[in-house]
């Protein structure tokens, strides 16, 4: 199938599939030029959820954002509804391969033809979805980080995206607030994740080499960087289940990276102390000392 890349994102709306804590995040950014923006989730409390972080937050970073006007964003359980006239869909769901496989599916069946697919994955690069759509030319990652803190965003071709798609990306993120970066190869890990993952592997095997504890890493952290927190207890803000996902799957593409780092995450996920917010997992043994 031929694909033409939308000609216009104005009076278009964006659909977000998924409701967890960087679908919201991601709704929120593109709702702050004044136009809808769709939460799917077939959760409806998830949705409901999603907009009203939406509603709380978005005042305030409007008014980051040269020309930036208040939108609107709602929750649907139905995803055909969703999808309709949509310029841009982002994927945000768990990093299961399986199901973003299923939800591409569907997407490709049923998003606009024009439609940018993307996906919000961070670990894994959408030449792995291909199968799954018969118009690979509008599938790419469109990666974001903790906005909107955090914004900038990977945009990496699946292997055959039209390069139409990745320069509207590139021309219109800017517009919301968001700072793209193109991956000009594909890489696992994108650009920063590549960089942070290294820093956060030799973080852990630090550690699980009894060299230094999960405090005083972050400490020597904060003091040589001039940052609030360091490697453990941005991880435990991740979730340590999240992490040792990803770090599983750096693994399986380069079978010689330690084993370390990985025992010792698997030893926190196993205890049931899964870091999903900060006050869990690393931070429960070293809270008193920070």
């Amino acid at each position: 199938m031929t694909f033409t890349p939308p000609a216009t994102t104005q009076d278009r709306p964006v659909t977000v599939i998924g409701a967890g804590t960087l679908g919201r995040r991601i709704a929120l950014m593109f709702a702050t030029r004044g136009g809808l923006v769709r939460v799917y989730d077939p959760s409806a409390e998830a949705g409901e959820a999603a907009c009203a972080y939406v509603a709380q937050e978005l005042p305030d970073v409007v008014k980051t954002i040269d020309g930036g006007r208040l939108g609107t964003v709602e929750s649907v359980t139905d995803l055909p509804r969703a999808l309709a006239d949509a310029w841009l869909v982002v994927e945000a769901v768990p990093e299961r391969l399986d199901l973003k496989k299923r939800i591409f599916r569907d997407l490709d069946e049923l998003a606009e033809p024009d439609a940018i697919l993307a996906s919000n994955s961070s670990s894994y690069a959408t030449s792995n979805l291909v199968d799954s759509v018969r118009s690979p030319e509008r599938l790419l990652n469109l990666h974001f980080y903790m906005p909107p803190r955090q914004n900038a965003a990977d945009v990496m071709s699946c292997g055959r995206t039209d390069h139409g798609a990745i320069e509207l990306l590139l021309k219109v993120l800017p517009e919301y607030g968001i700072h793209p970066f193109e991956a000009r190869r594909e890489s696992t890990g994108f650009i920063f994740n590549r960089i942070w993952a290294a820093i956060k592997r030799e973080s852990l095997a630090v550690v699980a080499d009894g060299v230094s504890t999960p405090a005083d890493v972050d400490r020597m952290w904060q003091l040589n960087m001039g940052v609030p927190a360091g490697p453990f207890r941005m991880m435990d803000s991740v979730g340590l289940d999240v992490v040792l996902d990803i770090e599983n799957h750096y693994a399986a593409e380069r079978p010689g990276l330690p084993e370390g780092p990985r025992e010792l995450l698997r030893t926190y996920v196993d205890a049931g102390r899964l870091g999903v917010k900060t006050g869990s997992g690393f931070y429960d043994d070293y809270r008193q000392q920070v």
